[in-house]
């Protein structure tokens, strides 16, 4: 079977939510209520198969003029290592490349993966003290993960914050 990646819709979201919820039990990827996901629904993309169910999904989130993140990307466990992730994580980079980033960041256990795809292990210091002092000021979890708040440690423990640059074309 093959599988196709296109823009999510807001019909997708339950399938979305049904997908990643058993990573969240598994304390891979952050949980998030159903209306978040529609709030976010534009920054999502999905891999479909031949019959049209959603086997995997990933979001771009812009954080700041430079710089986007990748969020829950997630595939079903029957299509790992068919290349959907891939698939997926390529098409957000071009996304990205098209809004004008040059860096994306994620925050992950699965570092073996992302290094493959160009991401490094970062540390702290990756914006001026001028930016940070912007990025600081959102409610957003994940703008707090990516500057490693301490309020945000009990929910990234044992993750790695990963950063790629992206060739613009």
């Amino acid at each position: 079977m093959s599988f196709t990646v296109r823009p999510a819709r807001t019909a997708d979201i339950p399938a979305i939510q049904a997908l990643v919820e058993p990573l969240v039990q598994r304390r891979i990827l952050l949980g998030k209520e159903r209306v978040v996901f529609y709030e976010a629904v534009q920054e999502f993309r999905v891999a479909t198969d031949d019959a049209g169910s959603l086997i995997g999904c990933g979001a771009l989130h812009v954080l700041w003029e430079d710089l986007g993140e990748v969020r829950t990307l997630a595939v079903a466990d029957d299509w790992l290592h068919r290349g959907v992730g891939h698939a997926i994580l390529s098409d957000i980079e071009a996304s990205a490349a098209l809004l004008g980033l040059t860096r994306l960041f994620c925050l992950t256990f699965e570092t073996e993966f992302f290094g493959r795809h160009g991401f490094e292990p970062i540390g702290e210091d990756i914006v001026s003290p001028d930016v940070y002092s912007q990025l600081v000021r959102s409610q957003d979890e994940g703008i707090a993960e990516f500057l490693d708040l301490s309020r945000v440690k009990p929910n990234t423990l044992g993750n790695t914050r990963m950063l790629k640059a992206l060739q613009l074309a």
